[in-house]
């Protein structure tokens, strides 16, 4: 997700690195962050706005003569773009905010919801989505399948209602009109008496005309919904803002939720969408199953796109998917060092629930450059072929793999399709990281996420290596590099001196 325009900001910001900063060179990087912006597909105006923006801000004396002037700029340029995306960069952190609270749902009483979109969009599945994380929440839902332009949309809908166990209101495209069904399956809703919210699935095109636009006012003027919102691809970039725009005309739209955006590398869409039209982002499409949908969080994206992770998004989610028991259970075992293979394995498993593993990478702060590090590795197929060599193993193995012997390697190694040099490696890492995981269970979450960075920058110099144990120190606590290094400089300058006074 939007890949290529952190890896263009990243390489635009890269200036604030190289030595002292000025003036000048802090507009040279902002033409570079423009540009950077202009390629990730962002509006023109936008981009070169913000530009101007952060521009007047970092360029100002308080920044230049600050202690620290590059975190200044990275501070300034993250609070900007939060603007951007439509968020308050003052708001508090991690701010929860409930599905029904971003869409609006009354307290009392029924509210309706108006999907609208084109064709291909995504809209009919994210209607599902939707109603999919309402019911979660406990919000009684009702889908309206009034979609009758595209013959096979009311089976879509019927089909999705029945794996979540939502009701869909349908009637034959033959003899009715979606003005008709939208007013009826909402009387349907009434009458059920038990209905919070009714998602009405609008027809789409194949591109904004006339005649749509008339039947979504149609649709607006007779049902009078609570809320309009827009469903857009956002692989189509500037498209997807030029349709948000026309259909705000004509509806005045109150959201916007961009799909395929795990497949949008570029991000001009969900950066240039309420800038130019006023409208809030209120959900993203991550995939095509219906778990395949967030909440929009702008702060989040911000530092997401800044390289700084999403570990709020993150925790949420982990809180849904873990079980607390199981994860304080594990807790305790790593904190007594009592951590085994099999407690390992079903950590993995628990991790899996949380998404393909490259995307929990990036999530993490710290951890995104090393999700990138090899793409061409598979690291879901990594995990399952680790999976398989612990399956491999006896209970009393997975306990005690100390004694494991060569035999025994080679047994596992038949038996999960490995190398024995495979199940060597496995057993190597996992006595490393046991002594780490027993250090790090008894940090606090800060502390905790300062050794998962260190970890990686570990990875990110020594990829094609296992991985290494540090020494463990005396009271005198852990080794400083750099003063060593000044240490041993000042060794080898002193025996210099000493070799020319002997001569």
């Amino acid at each position: 997700m939007f890949e290529g325009i952190t890896t263009g900001l990243r390489g635009a910001l890269s200036f604030i690195d190289r030595g002292r900063l000025t003036e000048a060179n802090i507009r040279e990087g902002m033409k570079q962050v423009r540009e950077a912006l202009l390629e990730a597909d962002v509006n023109y105006d936008v981009a070169k706005d913000f530009t101007a923006r952060v521009s007047e801000q970092a360029v100002g004396e308080r920044v230049l003569k600050s202690l620290r002037p590059s975190e200044q700029i990275i501070g300034i340029v993250y609070r900007e773009l939060v603007s951007l995306l439509g968020g308050d960069p003052d708001a508090r952190e991690f701010t929860p905010e409930s599905t029904a609270s971003l869409l609006g749902i009354k307290r009392d009483g029924m509210t309706v919801l108006m999907m609208c979109g084109l064709q291909g969009s995504g809209k009919t599945t994210t209607c599902g989505k939707l109603a999919r994380l309402l019911q979660r929440d406990g919000v009684r839902t009702m889908l309206v399948a009034a979609d009758l332009q595209r013959p096979a949309a009311i089976e879509q809908l019927k089909t999705l209602g029945g794996q979540i166990g939502v009701p869909v209101y349908t009637e034959d495209p033959a003899a009715s009109t979606p003005v008709q069904v939208c007013q009826n399956g909402v009387k349907a809703a009434k009458k059920a008496g038990d209905v919070r919210v009714v998602i009405l699935d609008t027809a789409g095109r194949l591109a904004i005309d006339e005649q749509l636009m008339r039947e979504l006012r149609q649709i607006d003027n007779k049902c009078a919904p609570d809320q309009a919102v827009l469903v857009t691809d956002a692989m189509t970039g500037q498209d997807a803002v030029n349709s948000a725009k026309a259909f705000n005309e004509a509806l005045e739209l109150d959201g916007v939720i961009l799909t395929k955006i795990d497949g949008d590398t570029r991000g001009g869409a969900a950066l240039s969408i309420k800038a130019v039209t006023g409208v809030p982002l209120k959900f993203v499409g991550t995939g095509e199953t219906l778990e395949g949908i967030e909440p929009f969080h702008p702060d989040r994206m911000a530092s997401r796109i800044l390289g700084g992770g999403d570990i709020a998004t993150l925790l949420e989610k982990a809180q849904r998917e873990f079980d607390a028991d199981e994860m304080e259970d594990a807790q305790r075992k790593m904190a007594e060092g009592r951590f085994t293979l099999d407690d390992f394995r079903k950590q993995m498993q628990m991790i899996n629930r949380l998404g393909p593993l490259r995307n929990v990478m990036k999530m993490i702060p710290g951890m995104g450059a090393m999700a990138e590090l090899d793409p061409g590795i598979d690291m879901d197929k990594e995990v399952h072929r680790i999976g398989a060599m612990i399956d491999s193993m006896t209970l009393d193995e997975r306990r005690n793999p100390d004694r494991i012997d060569r035999s025994r390697r080679n047994r596992i190694a038949a038996g999960s399709g490995t190398n024995p040099a495979d199940i060597n490696k496995l057993l190597k890492d996992f006595s490393v990281m046991g002594g780490m995981m027993q250090g790090v269970s008894q940090m606090g979450m800060k502390d905790r996420l300062k050794a998962v960075q260190q970890m990686a920058g570990q990875a990110m110099s020594n990829p094609s290596g296992r991985m290494m144990q540090q020494k463990q120190r005396s009271k005198r606590g852990p080794l400083d590099e750099l003063k060593a290094r000044e240490k041993e400089k000042r060794k080898k300058k002193e025996a210099k001196k000493q070799r020319k006074k002997n001569r």
